[in-house]
Formats: structure tokens, C-alpha cells, sequence
């Protein structure tokens, strides 16, 4: 479904991502670990080309992407087929939840306001949010703007999401109910890439995990395995440390 290979980015003499390969299949829930400046979040963000990448190839959904090389044309199409979920929500303040939802259908897909509504609605229930409609982002706590912002990223009916850290700026709380409702989209078949720090997840809900350091990917394995009985030495250092400082949940 989605292939990197190579994939390679710089800011100035700083090298990201230095030869990345990275494989997602349909139904996929695909964690991505490592420690703060492996390139995680830079990966997510030039997969989806919201950052620039200097060299690699892509293939998702049968089409062929070199980053060099990438047309605006191209873009816009992998976009339509993929839902991107932020840090920081990334919420029209002076939107309700439900507009929050409906403005990409209704902006970028030219959707009738019924339909997008309707549409709306539902993916604001799937992430049980039913009941606020019509709340303002003020209104709500962090874990459920996250929840609004899940929402707008599943109304286009993705074929892939891209997650980056979604519960890094949430409280322990706040972080359970966002990945409840990630675990039930992993459970209803949702393709997901997913940067994150949440041992707990990776573990569970994941199919399979990506370890990076250093711009490179040190270990990819099914997560069962990757846990249980990983490979390389520093893998099992970065395991070794998680389980010391209790982060496994």
C-alpha cells in the first residue's frame, strides 16, 4: 500500500533522514519509536509532503512518487487519500467541532453542506463526541479537541491516517480517552502510521514498530517480536531504559 525507500532530508548541514525505507500494508497500525531527533516527526511530515524531502521514492496506492521531483498535481492527490493528525490539534478557534469536521469537504471536495454535515456528524460519534457539536474549541478539553481533530482527519475516508505524537501535549487522563478511540479505529481495520512515545500502544494496538535514531531506522519488526525479542543492541538499551523508567503501560 505505502513504500519509502531512501528517503533522505537535510536542514542546512543538519541530516534528518539519511536513507529511510519504511513499508506499510492495508489494515496496518504501524508505530514509530525512538528517542527526540531519531527524525520521526520529520518523516510523517515529508511522506504526507509537508516538508520537502531531498531524495527518495514513494510508492502509495499504486502510484509512483520521486521526492525530488514531486508535482503540486501529485501532492494534492496523495493528500485527498490520507488524514494527517497534529501535536497541537490545529483547530479553527472560531469554528464549532462540527465545522471544524465539515470545512475540508466542504472547501477542498466542494461537498454539498448536507452531505458534508452528515458525514461530519458521524465521524464526530465514532470518536464520541457526539454531544458537542456545536462547541467551540474553547469549550472543550485538550483530549477532545484531539478527538475533533481525528475526526476531520477520518471524515475523508483515508486510506492511510498519519499520526504525529497526538498525545504528547495531554495530561495521563487526557491521553487515555485519544488512545481509546485510536485502538477502535485500529480495531474497525483503519491503516495508521503512528509517531509516538506511548509504550503502552506499541506495544498492544500496533502490528508493527519502527525503531529510528540518528535519521536511520535501527529495527522494524512486528511488535509482538520487537518487544519480546529484538535484534539489535540498541534496541534492547532502549527497551532496557523504557522498562526501567515504568513507561510500559
Amino acid at each position: 500500500m505505502l513504500e519509502v525507500h531512501g528517503i533522505r532530508k537535510s536542514f542546512g548541514s543538519l541530516e534528518v533522514l539519511k536513507g529511510v525505507d519504511l513499508t506499510v500494508q492495508k489494515g496496518d497500525v504501524v508505530a514509530i519509536l525512538g528517542p527526540s531527533g531519531s527524525g520521526k516527526t520529520t518523516l510523517l511530515r515529508c511522506i504526507n509532503f509537508l516538508e520537502k524531502a531531498d531524495g527518495g521514492t514513494m510508492t502509495f496506492d499504486g502510484e509512483s512518487y520521486h521526492f525530488g521531483h514531486v508535482t503540486k498535481r501529485q501532492m494534492n492527490e496523495m493528500r485527498r487519500k490520507t488524514g494527517f493528525v497534529f501535536q497541537s490539534y490545529n483547530l479553527f478557534l472560531n469554528k464549532t467541532a462540527l465545522q471544524n469536521v465539515t470545512e475540508g469537504l466542504l472547501i477542498a471536495r466542494k461537498m454539498p453542506k448536507e452531505q458534508a454535515e452528515a458525514i461530519g456528524r458521524n465521524a464526530l460519534e465514532r470518536v464520541g463526541l457526539s454531544d458537542r457539536c456545536g462547541y467551540y474549541p474553547h469549550q472543550l478539553s485538550g483530549g477532545q479537541q484531539q478527538r475533533v481533530a481525528i475526526a476531520r482527519a477520518i471524515a475523508t475516508n483515508p486510506e492511510i491516517v498519519f499520526f504525529d505524537e497526538p498525545t504528547s501535549a495531554l495530561d495521563p487522563e487526557l491521553t487515555g480517552e485519544v488512545l481509546s478511540v485510536m485502538r477502535q479505529l485500529a480495531d474497525d481495520g483503519m491503516t495508521m502510521l503512528v509517531v509516538t512515545h506511548e509504550m503502552g500502544f506499541a506495544r498492544n494496538v500496533s502490528n508493527k514498530v519502527v525503531f529510528m535514531e540518528g535519521g536511520v531506522v535501527v529495527e522494524a519488526a512486528p511488535s509482538n517480536e520487537f518487544f519480546q525479542a529484538p535484534k539489535q543492541e540498541r534496541t534492547r538499551a532502549f527497551l532496557n531504559m523504557i522498562e526501567q523508567h515504568g513507561i510500559f503501560n
